[in-house]
């Protein structure tokens, strides 16, 4: 029986979110609520493919479709708004054996790759997928060129106590004997998250580097997604805002998404609130921290000291005849 591609039906939908959270490929981003916020917010329409064997669903797989200067574009996720991951998401796999595990895998990538070739007719197809989806033969058959990228995750199921020990001497020291009397941790709300992407912006800006994220598209995330799934967490000094983090969050996975921009207070602002975060997920049974990215040489020398495993993560790209206007684009709406 071959795998039936289609966009996602009402029916569909209304059963999206169950299978994302049977998908071991998935995190908070494939939710039904977050695609919506990013197809809005990315100027983007959204194409949430749903493959089938038969009645059982076999993978989810959601396009964004965009267009620039007239070229007609295919992501997962959509550029701009620095989601780190996407792409597809396999379910019901655990069970069968290898040689149909990889066929079923196959023919339900080669669909969608037939679908968005044949609906969207893109010039340049970009997929970054969760560091969870390791097998990226099927996009590379589909003549996707996949290239490696890099997060941290951090293992809190170890306990407080052990992974303290495994910090770094200086990470350890300087959370060891908790919060200065006038510093405060807390998780805030709208004003919480717009001071944090703010500080953020007026970081990048000050390198005369572009931002796409804003408020507004943090505030719609959180208001589509499920109570407790984005939380904001803010550090003040005397009362003042420091600085603070983003986070998002399924069952087994607390993402570090937005925040932690350099700052000019006398503690050590970030690795308080690294640490923080890390506990509180902890009494949620929350076990891995994603310090979300290991590619920049400058950030991995602060997120190495938690002792986190390094994790690949794949890119695949395939372009047509426009290849170098479709990536000049692309590259600048990153």
């Amino acid at each position: 029986m071959s795998i039936e591609i289609r966009s996602a039906t009402d029916d569909d939908l209304d059963k999206w979110n169950s299978y994302v959270e049977r998908s071991p490929q998935s995190n908070p981003f494939h939710r039904r609520g977050s695609l919506a916020a990013l197809a809005a917010h990315a100027d983007a329409d959204l194409h949430p493919l749903i493959g089938f064997k038969g009645q059982e669903p076999v993978g989810i797989f959601p396009i964004f479709a965009v267009e620039r200067l007239g070229v007609p574009m295919a992501f997962s996720p959509p550029p701009d708004l620095l989601v780190p991951y996407l792409g597809p998401a396999l379910l019901n796999m655990g069970k069968l054996k290898q040689r149909k595990r990889e066929r079923r895998h196959q023919r339900f990538v080669d669909g969608c790759i037939e679908w968005v070739d044949e609906q969207l007719d893109p010039r340049y197809t970009h997929v970054r997928s969760d560091y969870r989806y390791t097998d990226l033969r099927p996009l590379e058959w589909n003549e996707l060129a996949a290239s490696l990228g890099h997060t941290y995750t951090v293992d809190l199921s170890i306990g407080a106590d052990e992974l303290l020990g495994r910090f770094s001497s200086d990470a350890r020291s300087n959370v060891r004997d908790g919060l200065p009397a006038n510093c405060t941790i807390e998780e805030g709300g709208e004003r919480a998250i717009r001071r944090i992407v703010t500080q953020i912006y007026r970081r990048y800006e000050a390198q005369d580097k572009s931002y796409g994220v804003t408020p507004g598209f943090v505030l719609d995330l959180r208001e589509r997604l499920p109570e407790g799934c984005l939380r904001a967490y803010v550090c003040r000094i005397d009362g003042r805002f420091a600085g603070g983090m983003i986070t998002l969050e399924d069952e087994g996975t607390i993402h570090r998404w937005q925040g932690g921009a350099k700052h000019d207070a006398a503690i050590p602002v970030n690795d308080h609130v690294d640490w923080w975060i890390m506990r509180d997920a902890m009494d949620r049974d929350i076990d891995s921290y994603d310090l979300v990215g290991a590619d920049s040489r400058r950030l991995n020398e602060y997120k190495a000291k938690f002792d986190p495993d390094l994790r690949t993560y794949h890119e695949a790209e395939r372009a047509g005849p426009a290849m170098r206007l479709a990536r000049a684009v692309y590259t600048n709406l990153r």
